[in-house]
């Protein structure tokens, strides 16, 4: 059966465009330039809307650590207090500690390319692997050392001088906004929740909060549960390659953490670029690193993930690879980390939703 309201306003709009037509068109256009209107302030809004994703994601992340320090025997609002002094901490460490760091190393690794690559044609390896790839080794050793010391290359990577200054001052006013949120969020959580639950009609409330709680609850472990194996899997190649003794192991580290957020293809990119880096102390380091790291992948995989992904929905890996495909097209790095916990939650509502009501017709 038709629905009779939707009926009506088909013939509604048949009437009038059948009486006068010119009219017609003029709310056509109206609806029109409103779609564009709201369009274009979405996209105007864009980079709020991103920073507050951002900052609830990173709250749900958090919220399995203050239900475990209720489990503990804390209350729910000392448990709040502990992670947001917990987390200022560790924002005010990075700062203070790594940044300082980073930077550093970073200067100086734009200082020494040129003899890091003089050293490593020395090498009496380099040259028989530069006869058997016929001269294409050197040739890509040469445009890797230009490319890295031309500072032309940087300005074009960052749309120029004053483009570069930009970014950077929008990335920190952005990540202050979303620290300053992630305090706000943590802390009123429950009543967040509680507000939109409240918008919904009584009748359905009670197993719309279920499934709302239980995928809230499944995307906080997964976001946590990817921090802790991140943060391992960076201390773990940092210390491999000061080990082995690579170059910028610091460096590598930080740009690890980042990259293991995704699962799977994560660690197998580190994994080639460490062996690559490697390559600058010798041959035998690159090998240990990369034996190192394919030990590693299977201890993560059957030891370190089941153990710290339990209570988080099991994603399968073509959908991982799907929606970091898809997420890093629309916004990099940042859409490939969100777009597999909003996969999870897609998944657990098809095996808790769809599937039983398929099941029952």
């Amino acid at each position: 059966m038709a629905d009779p309201t939707r009926a009506a306003l088909s013939k509604t709009t048949a009437d009038l465009f059948r009486r006068n037509p010119v009219m017609w068109g003029f709310w056509v256009a109206i609806g029109l330039l409103l779609a564009a209107l709201l369009a274009t302030t979405v996209m105007q809004l864009s980079s709020v809307l991103v920073s507050i994703f951002v900052a609830f994601f990173i709250t749900l992340g958090l919220d399995p650590l203050v239900r475990w320090l209720q489990r503990k025997g804390l209350k729910r609002g000392m448990a709040i207090v502990v992670v947001i002094l917990a987390f200022i901490a560790i924002v005010v460490g990075l700062v203070w500690v790594v940044v300082p760091i980073l930077v550093s190393q970073i200067t100086q690794l734009a200082t020494t390319v040129p003899q890091e690559v003089d050293r490593l044609i020395a090498e009496g390896w380099f040259d028989d692997v530069n006869r058997a790839t016929n001269g294409a080794a050197q040739n890509a050793l040469d445009w890797a050392q230009d490319t890295l010391v031309d500072p032309n290359t940087w300005a074009t990577v960052g749309g120029g001088a004053l483009q570069v200054g930009t970014t950077i001052v929008n990335g920190v006013s952005s990540g202050i906004f979303i620290f300053i949120l992630v305090i706000n969020f943590v802390a009123t959580l429950g009543k967040m929740k509680q507000a939109g639950y409240s918008l919904i009609d009584a009748s359905v409330r009670p197993r719309f909060e279920d499934y709302a709680e239980r995928i809230m609850a499944s995307v906080g472990s997964y976001l946590s549960g990817m921090v802790v194996l991140a943060f391992i899997n960076s201390v773990f190649s940092g210390l491999l390659l000061w080990a082995v003794g690579a170059p910028y192991p610091f460096i590598v580290a930080v740009v690890v953490f980042f990259i293991t957020l995704i699962p799977l293809i994560g660690t197998i990119i580190t994994t080639i670029v460490m062996t690559i880096i490697a390559l600058f102390a010798s041959p035998i380091s690159a090998l240990i690193v990369l034996i190192s790291m394919l030990v590693y992948m299977q201890i993560e995989a059957y030891v370190l993930t089941p153990r710290v992904m339990s209570k988080a929905v099991q994603i399968p890996g073509s959908v991982v690879l799907i929606a970091a495909l898809a997420g890093g097209t629309l916004l990099g790095l940042l859409g490939a980390l969100v777009a597999i916990p909003i996969s999870a939650g897609i998944i657990l509502l098809i095996r808790e939703v769809v599937i039983p009501r398929k099941a029952r017709n």
